[in-house]
């Protein structure tokens, strides 16, 4: 016999509350998560509705006292139905429990109160008010304020307490005496909370050029058909993808569909939301992590009420609520940021792609520097390829030069800036165009070295680097821990010790002291802590109130400035020395994105690419712009070493405030795993990347295996193991497939 764990309301509040029932043998085929069923309910066994979020054999109460389900709710297309069944699959395919994944899915757990705005009304037919205002304007001292209200009111069903107050300058007391005397009604009505959007934007009129049509004709032509496909726009930078995705959603949405597109990250949200906003106004809303919980919450019901068409945000947008999907867009799909890195840590990509399974939508990722897992995907016919190969204005692709950083230190340059690049920012400042300069690196903190024993400053609790800040402290920027800066080296009591000054804020007081009449803005975490912080610096270059424009990953993803001519990428191999095996990969997808930044306009462009490893072939291929070869590279070495998308890996952490409880858990997960499955490689357990973290200690295990499932296998056997174990309750322990990060 069969159970099931079954929520009567998904209020946002109730998440965790559920109820068990039996599941009757006739209906064992047809209960699955996700299901919306019907069940006798309370004393009376009253018949209402619920929906089911577990299965399991063994019941957790007196089956004496259990009732069972009356039936399932036939043809059901509730969008909680479908919610829940992609929080199953979470749970399944990443390791999470019922709830997380609920929550996840569900994302806004207690409802915010809402906003209310008051209007007004007549209460009266329109001819009487008529006459009402003829009576008021034979009175010699009338007041106006009731004479402008009535003369709005006859041309307009409802007016905003906000506009007759302020705009009309009637007086609260003339309102109230004419709702007194039952002329006018006043209502407080729900008020949504709408993010700023620049509503004077213009909408400019594209026509498509001639792939890009194709490539648009193309989906469209398979929707018609009832087709439901997930395909890959493989596009250099600047051939113009949003522009077939904007293609494809009007015609999505002319069919009364409606569709979610998912941006990676904040400081895309104002360029791309701005393009789509003059487009489709206000069919469109946007989320984002900045905005109140309030503005959130109204969103979601704005999409469940079906006010809204289209939905622009980051990761968590891929859970709106709407009942009749019919497109999910993921831009730049490569970003790392479309991997949760809190439990349940799925991806965007796969979540998208069962979600569109579940409606019936169709699925469109798009790229420059596609990642591997995808484009290896469209080469074996499970997504389709789409490729864009020119620019959609048919500009020449930036020319690169890369600048061997080794041969500017033997020839006595020691500044940030080659003396090649020195130049072109001369040669661009004078012509007036602007410039870009890329660094991966935040503000003037860096580790804390000494030059003569090598030892380097930690964080006594999370073991990671101190970093040095302009007020003469160091601090660790994972658990806040803060102490004066040294003098000498507490190892060996040498004086040689320092910071590694290489942060946007150094590079900017090296570009004011060169060109003094340079107009420089930074873009980084500390520059745009405020809530419109990017938008507000974005706005400013691209109405050239900058001539430069310094900032980290942020600046070089997805912005389309037409007078930039030059790009220059400080420190371009900085990311090629992180000890993950994905470092080739986001350089590469890092020097093609700031590549792809200059010449957009009309004026050809060239990047500059400083590094101190010329010969890496993820550094000569992005140089190149030729993401083929780098491919071919890249995916031999991840077959050679049986790495994702070739393999599959699984990250088991364990984590406990006793080092020794977390190292002795650790090694019993092994053990069990090694009974489970014999054959499959583990790797550990070790110590985390973070060993220590906030006074935890954190151990791994990795594994892999070339089936999925066989590791989905593995992640159920240890789950089952934990909700039995007794001893070692005081650890933690989650699973993280296809890492994005070390673990």
């Amino acid at each position: 016999m069969k159970y099931a764990d079954i929520i009567i309301d998904i209020s946002h509040e109730r998440l965790d509350k559920t109820f068990e029932y039996i599941v009757p043998t006739k209906l064992e085929d047809q209960v699955s998560e996700g299901m919306q069923v019907v069940i006798p309910f309370g004393k009376g066994d009253r018949a209402i509705t619920g929906y089911v979020v577990g299965l399991h054999d063994k019941p957790g109460f007196d089956i004496t006292k259990l009732k069972p389900i009356a039936r399932v709710v036939k043809d059901s297309i509730a969008i909680e139905s479908q919610l829940i069944s992609l929080a199953a699959f979470l749970k399944r395919n990443y390791g999470s429990t019922m709830n997380q994944a609920l929550k996840t899915v569900i994302p806004i757990k207690k409802k915010e109160n809402e906003k209310l705005k008051k209007e007004i009304s007549l209460a009266i037919p329109l001819e009487q008010a008529k006459i009402e205002l003829t009576e008021l304007l034979t009175k010699k001292n009338h007041a106006v304020g009731k004479e402008r209200l009535l003369r709005e009111l006859l041309e307009v069903d409802v007016l905003d307490w906000e506009l007759a107050t302020k705009k009309l300058q009637v007086p609260t007391a003339n309102i109230r005496v004419l709702e007194k005397k039952g002329i006018v009604r006043i209502e407080s009505v729900r008020a949504f909370r709408n993010p700023h959007i620049n509503k004077s934007a213009q909408a400019k009129q594209i026509t498509l050029n001639q792939q890009q049509e194709a490539a648009a004709e193309q989906i469209k032509a398979d929707i018609d058909t009832g087709r439901s496909k997930t395909y890959l726009i493989h596009g250099v930078t600047g051939s113009g993808k949003t522009e077939v995705y904007m293609d494809v959603m009007e015609h999505v949405i002319n069919m009364g569909k409606q569709v979610i597109v998912l941006i990676p990250e904040i400081a895309l949200t104002y360029q791309t939301v701005m393009r789509f906003y003059t487009r489709f106004g206000d069919k469109v809303s946007i989320l984002n992590s900045r905005m109140s919980p309030g503005e959130r919450f109204d969103q979601f019901e704005r999409a469940k009420a079906g006010e809204i068409s289209i939905m622009v945000g980051p990761r968590s947008a891929l859970f709106t609520p709407f009942a009749n999907l019919g497109l999910i867009i993921i831009d730049e799909e490569h970003e790392s940021s479309y991997k949760s890195e809190v439990v349940p840590r799925y991806h965007a990509r796969e979540t998208a792609v069962y979600r569109a399974k579940l409606s019936g939508a169709t699925v469109i990722l798009g790229s420059a520097t596609p990642s591997l897992e995808a484009y290896s995907r469209a080469t074996s016919g499970e997504y389709q390829l789409i490729t864009l190969e020119n620019r959609a204005k048919g500009q020449d692709m930036a020319k690169c030069e890369i600048i061997d950083l080794r041969q500017e230190l033997q020839s006595g340059n020691r500044s940030m800036i080659s003396r090649r690049l020195m130049e072109l920012m001369a040669d661009r400042l004078e012509k007036h165009q602007q410039i870009m300069l890329f660094l991966n690196r935040r503000g003037l903190m860096g580790f804390v070295s000494c030059r003569a024993c090598g030892h380097v400053l930690k964080c006594p609790h999370c073991d990671v680097a101190l970093h040095l800040h302009k007020d003469g402290t160091m601090k660790c920027h994972y658990c806040g821990y803060t102490t004066k800066a040294a003098k000498v080296c507490p190892s060996c009591g040498s004086k040689y010790i320092g910071s590694f000054r290489a942060g946007t804020q150094r590079l900017e007081e090296i570009v004011k002291q060169a060109f003094p009449q340079a107009r420089v803005l930074r873009m980084d975490a500390d520059t745009t802590k405020g809530k419109d912080g990017h938008e507000e610096i974005l706005s400013a270059f691209a109405a050239h109130e900058a001539d430069v424009l310094i900032g980290t990953q942020m600046i070089v993803k997805g912005h389309d400035f037409a007078n930039v001519t030059l790009v220059g990428i400080i420190a371009a191999d900085i990311s090629l020395n992180e000890s993950d095996y994905h470092s080739g990969e986001r350089t590469f997808q890092l020097l093609t994105q700031a590549v792809g930044r200059a010449g957009r306009g009309d004026e050809p462009g060239v990047a500059v690419i400083q590094t101190y490893q010329p010969e890496n072939y993820a550094v000569l291929t992005a140089a190149a712009q030729d993401y083929s070869e780098f491919y071919k590279q890249e995916f031999a070495y991840r077959k050679l070493l049986s790495y994702p998308p070739c393999s599959h890996i699984l990250g088991i952490q364990v984590a406990c405030d006793k080092q020794a409880d977390a190292i002795a858990q650790a090694d019993i997960l092994a053990g069990i795993i090694r009974q489970t499955d014999p054959e499959i490689v583990i790797m550990g357990p070790e110590d985390a990347y973070l060993a220590k973290l906030k006074d935890v200690y954190r151990r791994v295990i990795y594994l892999k295996a070339d089936d999925y499932d066989r590791l989905v296998a593995v992640k159920d056997t240890i789950d089952k193991f934990l909700l039995e174990q007794k001893q070692y309750r005081n650890t933690t322990t989650w699973f993280d497939f296809d890492p994005i990060n070390t673990l």
